[in-house]
């Protein structure tokens, strides 16, 4: 083992040990807020999940502009 090998398995588990008191923490605080102040999930997103997620519209339309780009360079291509 180089000279560098301790120090930087030093430096992972402190790493670590930070990642995981936060993400720990964060999770206690998110289950105490959530008992607070948690409420019903609408029947319009009961029943219909996708349609109102707005990250599936971000990639469908990304989809649609990158698709239509891609078709633009193909059809004005000289071969």
């Amino acid at each position: 083992m180089g000279i560098w090998a301790w120090p930087l398995v030093f430096v992972i588990f402190i790493i670590s040990a930070i990642g995981f008191y936060a993400t720990w923490r964060i999770m206690v605080f998110d289950r105490k807020r959530q008992e607070v102040n948690d409420s019903p999930i609408p029947q319009t997103m009961k029943d219909h999940p996708f349609v109102l997620n707005p990250i599936i519209w971000v990639y469908l339309t990304a989809l649609v502009f990158v698709t239509i780009l891609i078709a633009y360079y193909v059809a004005s291509s000289p071969y």
